[in-house]
C-alpha cells in the first residue's frame, strides 16, 4: 500500500498562533501545511480523551488512499475518526512509535 509523508505531529504546552480546536478530542492543532518543515504542534487539554502515547510523543503522519485497507494487521492505538471535514484518520503503533494514517475525500 502506497504511503505518503503528510506531517510530523509535535506534542506543546505552549499556545501556537492559528491553532485549530478539535472539541471531540479536547485538542488543538496548527495545520502543517502552513509549516515550511510541516510539522503539526499538538496541544491537549487535561482532559483530552486522546491515547497517553500521542501527548507525550511526536508522530509521523502520512496519506493512504483507503484507511481501513492501511489499518488491516496493524496495532491501531486510535480507531479511525473524522478530525474534520473530508478527513478520516487513524493511529497505530510501531515499536514505541505512534503513526497516523490520514484518508483525505477526494
Amino acid at each position: 500500500m502506497k504511503r505518503e509523508f503528510h506531517h510530523i505531529g509535535i506534542p506543546t504546552t505552549l499556545r501556537q498562533a492559528e491553532e485549530i480546536h478539535l472539541p471531540e478530542a479536547k485538542l488543538y492543532i496548527t495545520d502543517a501545511n502552513k509549516s515550511e518543515h510541516r510539522i503539526e504542534w499538538l496541544r491537549f487539554e487535561a482532559d483530552s480523551p486522546m491515547h497517553d502515547l500521542l501527548k507525550l510523543t511526536a508522530h509521523v503522519a502520512y496519506t493512504v488512499e483507503d484507511l481501513d485497507e492501511a489499518l488491516k494487521g496493524k496495532c491501531v492505538i486510535i480507531p479511525p475518526f473524522a478530525p474534520m471535514d473530508g478527513v478520516r484518520a487513524a493511529f497505530i503503533k510501531e515499536g514505541e512509535a505512534p503513526i497516523e494514517y490520514l484518508q483525505f475525500k477526494a
